[in-house]
């Protein structure tokens, strides 16, 4: 898997197939930046400071046989930003709503956070519910079972837990939401080049000659088979705790 960083004046031309837009939004303290940290550098960020605005990151992954990059959007959870930060959900593709499993306060206030984003987003917005810091279980205020129930309550909506300090399933949500959306473009339910989609078609002109621009999720089905809509469970690989 390939990195990029917009600020790094020395960036090579990636070759990928989509564009995809990923807020990644919820109360502040919850470890947001510190899960995006982990998931781009892997590697826990120490000392980390409340984002003030927003911040801006990317990476490109595989999905399947396709390449992806990812823009992600890290917005601020404090109160005072939220003017601010909510300018930048126009037009995601995708959300990352995170709560602090020792933090029961954080999950009260769901709620808002993801009425914002069904407001300002895409109108096919998928959303992926993070219970984050699951390495503090003797601290848990939040129940897992709580948790699915109120994704589940919530149409649509995808849940696992991850710990941005050990890592675990630290990648899951930004591979599961991003299968999720390739699969909705599969199927005809999402056009990339509708506005405000939170998607794009990549540069084709760096695409390998001769390949097609039809999906194709062959690795993550048997070989010599049609695709196949695999369990998102499938490509997680967390012992238990997932969607």
């Amino acid at each position: 898997m390939s990195t990029s960083y917009d600020d790094d004046d020395t960036e090579l031309v990636e070759a990928y197939d989509f564009l995809l837009k990923f807020i990644i939004i919820g109360e502040a303290g919850t470890g947001k930046s510190c899960l995006l940290h982990h998931f781009i550098h892997n590697t826990f960020k120490e000392h980390s400071q409340h984002t003030i605005g927003v911040e801006f990151s990317s990476r490109t992954i595989r999905v399947g046989e396709k390449s992806v990059k990812l823009q992600l959007w890290d917005t601020a959870g404090q109160e005072r930003f939220r003017s601010v930060t909510r300018s930048y959900y126009r037009g995601a593709a995708a959300t990352l709503l995170v709560y602090d499993i020792t933090n029961r306060a954080s999950f009260v206030n769901l709620s808002k956070w993801l009425a914002d984003a069904k407001a300002l987003a895409s109108p096919q917005l998928v959303t992926v519910l993070i219970g984050n810091k699951n390495d503090r279980e003797d601290d848990r205020e939040v129940d897992y079972l709580e948790a699915s129930r109120w994704a589940a309550d919530n149409v649509g909506i995808l849940f696992l837990e991850t710990s941005s300090l050990t890592g675990e399933n630290v990648e899951a949500p930004f591979l599961l939401a991003a299968r999720t959306i390739l699969l909705a473009i599969e199927s005809g339910a999402l056009d990339p080049e509708k506005a405000g989609s939170g998607v794009s078609y990549g540069d084709r002109t760096l695409r390998r000659p001769g390949s097609s621009s039809r999906l194709s999720f062959g690795s993550f089905g048997s070989k010599g088979k049609k695709s196949r809509r695999v369990n998102l469970k499938e490509m997680i690989r967390a012992p238990s705790k997932c969607c």
